[in-house]
């Protein structure tokens, strides 16, 4: 079972790289594409280039999150999200990377469809209108599954622990380093 178990954070730590790299190939060709517009001078069409450029970079940032979640949780904490307070704290990082990203493109669409095609104008309201139900049901969720960490404290706790365990240690004014 131990070797499973292995097998599988293992297969989280490739997933989370390819996460990462799709997240430098995304802000790559957002670059490129942003460059390429303000080759071409500035007009509408560039604005409208560089606010598709902006959407990329949103869902590279969403990639970059996901991997960081999924090595943290997974690998370098080796915490397997079965309990309460496991799985609360993962859907919470999870679904602000989810949020904000589909808040910038609820944005985007916006943008490109009162400049471009107003019929699409719908279509981004209801993006924008499901972000909100998104965000008024993970407020629901973490509202109702407060009372966990009061049946489970020391679970709690031991997530606390890790992650300051996670956090860089920061050297001391003065300029001097932990040794």
């Amino acid at each position: 079972m131990k070797i499973f178990l292995k097998a599988i954070a293992w297969t989280h730590g490739v997933i989370a790289v390819a996460l990462a790299l799709a997240a430098l190939l995304l802000l790559a060709s957002a670059v490129h594409t942003a460059w390429l517009a303000l080759g071409e001078g500035f007009d509408g069409e560039t604005a409208l280039t560089i606010i598709e450029a902006i959407g990329l970079v949103a869902v590279a940032i969403v990639s970059l999150q996901i991997a960081q979640t999924i090595a943290e949780e997974e690998v370098i904490r080796d915490a397997h999200v079965s309990a309460p307070t496991r799985v609360r704290r993962f859907l919470s990082r999870f679904l602000v990377v989810i949020t904000v990203a589909l808040s910038i493109e609820g944005l985007i669409a916006t943008f490109k469809a009162l400049h471009e095609a107003p019929e699409q104008l719908y279509f981004a309201s209801a993006l924008i209108v499901a972000v909100g139900v998104l965000l008024a049901g993970w407020g629901a969720f973490i509202w109702f599954n407060r009372a966990a960490e009061d049946v489970e404290p020391e679970a709690m706790e031991e997530a606390k622990e890790e992650d300051a365990k996670l956090k860089p240690r920061r050297a001391p004014k003065g300029g001097a380093s932990r040794a």
